[in-house]
């Protein structure tokens, strides 16, 4: 009995979860609010969202990449694959004459040069987990879209990485980005790391799971639509963020003014 007496353990510590809230807003204002109303999804690590096969490791990275720009409404953006084993320096600024995010693909960038296309790593030990490689590619994403902002994010430079992961959950591939946190293999260029390393992801899965949850209520998910595609791990903490989200009913109405 009196374990019952007992308080309840937060989900969060309180400033984190504030922040995770800013910086929803702050992707809302620089990011095209409307876009996320409108046309953002959430991406489910399937085959009904990545159909297609092909024969090789390149061709099976391009085709999930190219599925990952389009849901991120990026499909216009110039962009080349490059095996993470091999080094590579020199990355060119995105340059963009138009929009930054639309939902169709726009214009073939069959014209840019190779030298001008973002070069986007993939780890070809990830082919034969597509879930991996789809946050890989979704946080590779988030980090140039987040540098394109014109005011810098919550938490400033310092909370770079935690928020381009949950720019990533922005975008609508919080799914896979809670359930490859600790076991995404991060690539490394051959010369400074010989082997591939397991990813321990800059947010811990559950700050990532509450970013989902986030997510889901803004976009009026409900949770059996999520908790199938959740692992099991998250699935308990992911049905008590949704509750705390939706108490939080003055921090969700400002985002909803985003909109």
């Amino acid at each position: 009995m009196l374990f019952g007496l007992l308080p309840s353990r937060p989900l969060l510590d309180e400033p984190s979860i504030t922040w995770l809230f800013d910086t929803y807003g702050w992707a809302l204002r620089h990011f095209d609010a409307t876009i996320f109303r409108d046309h953002t999804v959430l991406v489910e690590p399937s085959d009904r969202f990545f159909p297609g096969r092909v024969d090789s490791v390149e061709g099976m990275a391009q085709l999930i990449c190219d599925r990952v720009k389009g849901y991120a409404a990026i499909g216009h953006w110039p962009t080349r694959l490059f095996d993470a084993r091999q080094c590579q320096i020199d990355t060119p600024r995105l340059l963009l004459e138009g929009p930054i995010r639309q939902v169709s693909a726009g214009e073939s960038d069959a014209a840019v040069e190779e030298a001008e296309r973002l070069p986007i790593p993939y780890d070809p030990l990830l082919v034969n987990n597509p879930e991996g490689m789809i946050a890989s590619f979704a946080h590779t994403f988030a980090h140039y879209l987040s540098t394109l902002a014109s005011a810098p994010p919550p938490g400033g430079e310092e909370s770079w990485s935690q928020v381009t992961e949950v720019v990533a959950t922005f975008l609508g591939f919080g799914l896979p980005m809670a359930n490859s946190a600790f076991n995404v293999r991060i690539p490394r260029c051959g010369a400074c790391a010989p082997q591939p390393v397991d990813r321990q992801s800059f947010l811990s899965q559950y700050d990532t799971t509450y970013a989902l949850a986030i997510f889901c209520t803004l976009k009026a998910i409900p949770n059996n639509r999520v908790l199938p595609l959740l692992k099991g791990s998250l699935r308990s903490f992911y049905k008590k963020a949704v509750k705390d989200v939706a108490r939080r009913e003055q921090q969700i109405a400002q985002l909803r003014q985003l909109m």
